[in-house]
């Protein structure tokens, strides 16, 4: 199976130094120790190392000034992130690949981190599943890189024309009435919600799938992870519930390690699908 996941690679400032991060880090690293073919198209710093994040995995990397790079600043009040630099746009007239769906791409992960991917990317895949992520899309910044929400204006079109779309109930603030409005007009809507798993709406239906129990160390990249799991298992199988099973067992397992180490391991590939047929 072939995966292309589009979105900006990032580097997040933390206590400890910088590393790696951005839903196309997460889950081009999940989509790989899924058996996958995969390929990441995104943007960064021409001097950024990318093999400690991306071995093995072919990427094609569009030329910028900067690497994409958020801070989490955690205060009593709640989070506050930072963006400080924004690599360039992925604007899909702007990539000159002609082999790029030969052979045919079978799963398209378009995956914004902040405003980096046009719509062009929605309609040139004939025949692969699009499945979206659409946190990027949710965020605008002032001139000082404070992040703050934003409607989600394209919100119509993407979700008309997606296979899929997974995102957090965090993403909306936990408002369940515009999660009520986007459902109506998807294809398919993931809501996940942390250790209660998560809502798929499908064909005016709203259904609770529950996650297993475990101790979380770091909660990093679970969203990723879970959201590249389920377009791989409903690609696989037609079956939104059985994706939601599945992902929902592969995202729990991986809050039980540190940021890029919670990617799958086969045997918890195997058991997730053992335990999710």
């Amino acid at each position: 199976m072939r995966y292309l996941v589009v979105g900006h690679v990032c580097q997040d400032i933390t206590p400890a130094g910088r590393v790696f991060g951005g839903t196309a880090t997460y889950s081009a690293r999940a989509a790989r120790a899924l058996g996958c073919e995969v390929r990441v198209i995104t943007s960064t710093a021409p001097d950024l190392d990318l093999r400690p994040a991306l071995l093995d995995i072919d990427v094609t990397r569009l030329p910028s000034d900067c690497t994409t790079t958020f801070e989490n600043i955690y205060t009593p009040n709640g989070r506050r992130q930072i963006l400080h630099a924004v690599a360039n746009r992925l604007d899909f007239a702007k990539v000159d690949e002609p082999s790029l769906n030969t052979p045919p791409i079978d799963i398209v992960h378009l995956a914004p981190v902040a405003q980096e991917i046009d719509r062009g990317w929605l309609a040139a895949f004939a025949g692969a599943l699009i499945g979206v992520t659409p946190q990027g899309w949710l965020r605008q910044w002032d001139s000082a890189g404070r992040v703050s929400p934003i409607e989600w204006q394209a919100a119509n079109e993407v979700l008309r024309r997606a296979d899929a779309t997974v995102l957090s109930i965090e993403d909306v603030g936990g408002d369940e009435s515009i999660v009520k409005r986007w459902a109506a007009q998807a294809r398919v809507l993931v809501v996940t919600r942390g250790r209660d798993g998560c809502t798929v709406y499908t064909h005016r239906r709203s259904i609770d799938v529950p996650a297993p129990a475990e101790i979380e160390i770091d909660p990093t990249g679970a969203g990723d992870i879970f959201a590249t799991a389920f377009f791989v298992r409903l690609r696989q199988t037609s079956d939104p519930l059985a994706a939601a099973r599945f992902a929902n067992c592969i995202a729990a397992k991986s809050i039980t390690r540190h940021g890029l180490d919670s990617v799958p391991t086969s045997l918890e590939v195997e058991r997730c699908l053992t335990s999710t047929h």
